[in-house]
């Protein structure tokens, strides 16, 4: 007698999440599918994470089935999915004799999980047709004797678990809101067998517990979650009969999900009304499924795209090979990652996904294997972001983090510098007896000072001085090291070389040798000091320079073991006799001993920096101005004013040494005196991280680790390599950066170059080194891959050195990290800083996640909160401070770089928004000032704005603008207050060492737009015409308010006349200003349409000359002055307006 089998057909398992072990949570609606398709004569099946196990029953030759195992299915690294089935049949007896009725029996085998011991859940179920029971047994390998199954039972009429009264042995009742039944162990093993007798129950829900260890098992973070319902009685009657259902694709869910929303008017759902919604549309899915629609044309029908041929043939007759969804998940997040992470609508999302399974099928069909797509596109720990995104309901949309509330209060900083009169004049230290000697030179009749040149020899000095009088260029050797010394000395047209001096320039009694000459010391006296002194006259100047060794006897006395040099050729400033003006508003001695010190600390990075951290206490004796000082050299030395290294070879690991003896003492200072910190951050960031130990050595393992697994040993890689060994500097970063995206562009070398150019590095640049780079990187397409790995490996020792705001370096420095050895290269084990809270970490995953975002928000909310998070650290005494500063650093300038990105996304962005952006940007100008009191006060002003755009107040904006007068005032007290601190220290200095008179002009305004300052400002600038708009104020803005009165002058551009001198006062009227623009000679008003923010070049000008310069809104009033040109007026102005009137020439 024939009969039937039944064969089973799995959709999903869906988990859900519960706050606690004990409160259960509602079914999620979907979670990432991992299909799978087996076709054969007898049977179909697609199984996936969450599948709902259905009967469909089809022919088969025998009465009962054996367990077969019919897919084998591999979710993690160390788990896997097994689905048995076996069938077992049920006869019934009626008046026409015997009649077999199947039923199915199936089993839903070894749900692995990650355990300790690679333990293997396996779950066997048996359902029976309705009035049986159905039976679910659990089966543990490997594990421990204490497990414990806290679980519960689903019914569709009910959201909480209910709890069965048909119990295991040994089950307890937790908190009446579960069960908790313990395992049987056996051997390795430990069973469990749980007995269903309610109809009504669609599914058991469960997590397990090891009570031995107190730790708890769940799926990927979830719930487990065994499906029991089925279609009971459908269809029983009639021999052949399928009963239900197949899988449904979560795609197409999601797209039905999405009509079934249109079609009710697009309401919004709470989170439950979703997962009804969700499930509904999943539902109505299946019904066509099980009325015989094929699965294609379902599909062609949802997505509006064609059937493929022969989708109508039976599943068994058909072989297709599809995507996986997993795989079209990837591909569509990959898509996503590529456009920038936008926010994407519901409709676009869809489209998304549809269009990532073309891309990924039209690779199938040109013969790609399933394996293949997947080892291309699935890297790293990607496969766990997609399937944290489609867990978290976030379908390829931006996460967030939960900022805390806090008092903003206790942002306060109250620590504010003072420049007191006894800082600025400072009592001169006792002259020595070479500075006299000096003085006495520079004063002399018609004398330039050509080079000047200070050593140490323990505690005494000697100075060499290049003077030229009366058309003679003499050379003065005078130190105040009083015991008998002999001057062996040569003469150089080059560096490196001795020339024996021409016998007619020798000083009497001279002895002159084969390449050099000696000369001995002469004793002289100045205001009662003595000293020992040489003079040597040249005869022409075909030489360059001049080397010398001391002697002393037998001793030679040298210079660190290598030959003192003076350079002919470095021009020094005469300076002009005090008048009284010259160093005013600076600590005037302390800048004149820096630039005592300059040709000494050009030879290196490690010289710099070693006499650096011997001028930190100096500086902290002279006060602020003594720290400003300081920081003006360090930063002209950082933006490439001052010469990095002349005629010296040193190693990465000594400059690392260096910069890190230099940065300790400035991390204790910044422990010890508050109110110094703002400027001692902008001071930390010009000198980069440096590194004690191995951190320096890499840069020159490394290098020659990568060009030996390269097989890259000549060219560009060659001559870079003997730069590294000989001096590395910051600009090796960009050097390393340039290369990678050339080879990122397929080799194009225009990228290098554009890279090099856009961070200052020129053709010129490069050849200027000691070790010049003249070739350009070329490397073969097979180089490719290594390359872009180990110099990607090799940015992190460089940044590691040189960088102090690179964020992924600061982070890695603070969390920890380990680089291993090879053959001769040293490893690096950095270990994490102590005391971070436990989610710091987290947080700062988040920001690097996302640091690269189209949509700023997320970012920046998550930049503040690490910042937030690590301020009462750096305001006590935390171990590894100096690493937490620099990860501050880091975090305050990649949110500065996020906030200009931001600029195009705020062009229609509605007030709310644009005022909560501005209330982020003030947060962190107030994290980075010392004394933040003010600005803490115009953050609360907009906060209470953005609440009363809330409640619809019709006078949030009246109350948004006073509050943004507020701000911009703010700005402008802290620009001046910066350009009053900085710029004459910046005027001495740069005087004192020759810099390029353009540098120093900007140099305050440059490092004010550098700051979170400027950002704010130009948010403003963007939101000021709004408020107008909205609030009917006024027709003015005043940016610099003075009193004027001058010729009207009208001009298109402000541009075109910046170079012109106006021989008479002239107030212009300019139709454009941009703002970079210099105000020229003559004029003492600008009256523009146009608004450049409160620290553009051009508004710092007008306040610092004193000129009147003022935005006018109204097209009328400028067409009225536009009228006056050539006449007199006179302009006053009050906080928010300006007045003016006509006057005589006499009154000017």
């Amino acid at each position: 007698m024939g009969g039937f089998s039944a064969a089973a057909a799995a959709e999903r398992c869906a988990v859900g999440i519960h706050a606690s072990p004990s409160s259960p949570a509602p079914r999620p609606r979907s979670q990432r599918p991992l299909p799978a398709r087996r076709a054969a004569a007898s049977a179909s099946l697609a199984v996936s994470r969450r599948s709902l196990l259905v009967p469909r029953a089809v022919a088969a030759p025998t009465d009962r089935a054996s367990p077969e195992v019919v897919g084998r299915f591999k979710l993690e690294s160390n788990s896997e999915l097994q689905v048995l089935i076996y069938n077992r049949i049920r006869r019934s007896t009626c008046i026409w004799g015997v009649a077999w009725i199947s039923y199915l029996l199936y089993k839903f085998v070894r749900f692995c999980l990650c355990v300790v011991m690679h333990s293997v859940w396996q779950v066997t179920l048996n359902p029976a047709p309705q009035g049986a029971v159905a039976e679910i047994n659990l089966q543990a390998t490997n594990t421990s004797g204490s497990l414990v199954l806290h679980w519960g039972a689903l019914r569709p009429d009910r959201r909480e678990w209910i709890l069965p009264s048909r119990r295991p042995d040994g089950t307890t009742v937790y908190k009446n809101k579960a069960l908790r039944s313990p395992f049987v162990k056996s051997g390795d093993n430990s069973t469990l067998r749980i007995e269903i007798d309610d109809p009504a129950v669609q599914a058991i829900e469960f997590l397990v517990f090891d009570e031995a260890r107190n730790k708890w098992f769940k799926n990927n973070g979830q719930n487990f979650l065994i499906q029991l319902q089925t279609s009971r009685n459908e269809g029983q009657d009639a021999p052949g009969a399928t009963a239900s259902a197949v899988v449904v694709p979560e795609d197409l869910v999601q797209i039905q999900s999405y009509l079934r929303w249109e079609r009710n008017g697009k309401k919004s759902y709470t989170a439950d009304q979703e997962k009804v919604e969700y499930e509904a549309a999943r539902a109505e899915l299946i019904e066509e499924l099980n009325r015989g629609v094929p699965l294609e044309k379902l599909r062609a029908r949802l997505t509006k795209t064609p059937e493929s041929s022969g989708s109508d043939a039976p599943a068994s007759q058909t072989t297709i090979t599809s995507v996986p969804e997993e795989l079209v998940q990837v591909q569509a997040y990959l898509r996503w990652e590529k456009a920038g992470k936008p926010n994407y609508s519901p409709e676009k999302q869809l489209v998304e996904f549809e269009e990532a399974r073309k891309e990924l099928q039209a690779e199938l069909d040109n013969g790609a294997s399933v394996d293949q797509l997947r080892k291309k596109i699935v890297k790293g720990n990607l496969e766990k972001k997609v399937s944290k995104q489609l867990e978290k309901k976030k379908y390829f949309s931006v996460e967030r983090i939960q900022r805390r509330n806090r008092d903003i209060t206790q942002l306060l900083n109250k620590h504010k510098p003072v420049v007191t009169e006894k800082q600025v004049k400072a009592a001169p230290k006792q002259p020595t007896v070479l500075d006299l000697f000096t003085k006495s030179l520079q004063e002399g009749d018609n004398c330039d000072v050509l080079s000047r040149k200070l050593f140490k020899i323990g505690d005494e000095e000697i100075l060499a001085i290049a003077t030229n009088a009366l058309g003679k260029t003499r050379v003065h050797l005078a130190t105040n090291r009083m015991e008998p010394l002999i001057l062996h000395w040569a003469l150089a047209k080059k560096p490196g070389e001795w020339e024996a001096p021409p016998s007619s320039i020798v000083p009497s009694g001279s002895t002159v040798l084969d390449k050099a000459c000696e000369t001995s010391f002469g004793e002289s006296e100045l205001d009662g000091l003595q000293y020992q002194v040489v003079e040597i006259e040249l005869d022409d100047g075909r030489y360059k320079g001049m080397p010398f060794v001391l002697r002393r006897g037998e001793t030679w006395i040298k210079n660190n073991d290598s030959d003192f040099y003076l350079d002919f050729n470095t021009k020094v400033t005469k300076k002009s006799k005090d008048t009284g003006d010259a160093g005013k508003g600076t600590a005037k001695d302390f800048l004149e001993r820096i630039a005592d010190l300059e040709e000494d600390a050009q030879r290196s990075f490690m010289h710099r920096f070693n006499i650096a951290a011997d001028l930190v206490d100096q500086a902290r004796d002279a006060g602020l101005l003594g720290i400003v000082g300081l920081f003006v050299w360090i930063r002209f030395m950082s933006t490439r004013q001052l010469i990095w290294n002349k005629n010296y070879n040193v190693k990465p690991r000594e400059i690392s040494q260096a910069q890190d003896r230099f940065t300790d003492d400035l991390e204790n200072m910044y422990k010890s005196y508050p109110q110094y910190r703002e400027i001692l951050r902008m001071l930390l960031s010009a000198v980069g991280r440096g590194g004690e130990g191995d951190v320096g050595q890499r840069i020159r393992d490394e290098i020659l680790v990568i060009q030996r697994n390269n097989d890259c040993k000549g060219g560009i890689m060659e001559e870079w390599h003997q730069k590294l060994h000989n001096n590395t500097s910051p600009d090796d970063v960009v050097i390393c950066q340039a290369i990678i995206d050339y080879i990122k562009s397929d080799f194009d070398i225009n990228v290098y170059w554009d890279t090099l150019n856009k961070n200052g590095i020129t053709k010129e640049r490069l050849l200027s080194y000691d070790r010049a780079i003249h070739s350009e990187p070329k490397f073969r397409s097979d180089q490719k891959e290594g390359l872009l790995r180990d110099l990607g490996n090799y940015m992190r020792s460089l940044k590691a050195v040189h960088s102090g705001a690179d964020l992924e370096s600061a982070i890695a420095t603070c969390m920890g990290y380990k680089s291993e050895g090879e053959g001769f290269m040293v490893g690096v084990q950095i270990n994490p800083v102590n005391g971070l809270s436990s989610g710091f970490p987290d947080l700062l995953q988040f920001v690097l996640d996302h640091v690269e975002d189209k949509s700023a928000e997320p970012l920046l909310e998550g930049l503040l909160e690490a910042r937030v998070e690590l301020r009462p650290l750096l305001t006590g005494s935390s171990e590894r401070l100096k690493d937490l500063i620099f990860l501050d650093i880091a975090l305050d300038s990649t949110f500065r770089t996020a906030v200009e990105r931001s600029y195009e996304e705020l062009n229609d962005a509605a007030p709310e928004k644009i005022m909560y952006f501005i209330s982020l940007v003030l947060e962190n100008l107030a994290l980075s000032t010392d004394d933040n009191e003010d600005i803490l006060y115009c953050l609360k002003g907009w906060n209470r704005a953005m609440d009363m755009v809330k409640q619809k107040d019709d006078q949030w904006a009246l109350y948004a603008k006073a509050f943004l007068d507020r701000t911009r005032l703010a700005l402008a007290i802290k620009g001046e207050q910066y350009y009053n601190m900085m710029q004459p220290s910046a005027e001495y200095l740069g005087s004192l060492l020759n810099v390029e008179e353009w540098a120093v002009d900007i140099f305050t305004e440059e490092v004010i737009r550098g700051g979170s300052a400027t950002t704010l400002s130009a948010l403003l600038n963007r939101f000021d015409p709004v408020l107008r708009n909205v609030a009917h104020l006024g027709s003015w803005q005043v940016i610099s308010p003075v009193e004027v009165t001058g010729y009207i002058v009208v001009v298109d551009k402000l541009l075109s006349v910046q170079n012109k001198t106006y021989d008479k006062p002239t107030i212009l009227v300019a139709k454009s200003v941009k703002g970079e623009e210099e105000i020229p000679d003559g004029v003492v008003g600008v009256i523009t349409p146009d608004m450049p923010d409160v620290l553009s070049h051009v508004s710092v000008r007008a306040r610092n000359c004193k000129v009147l310069f003022a935005t006018c809104f109204d097209p009328n009033i400028l067409s009225e002055l536009q009228g006056h040109e050539g006449k007199v007026f006179s302009f006053k102005t009050t906080s928010a307006d300006v007045t003016y009137r006509e006057v005589s020439d006499s009154e000017l």
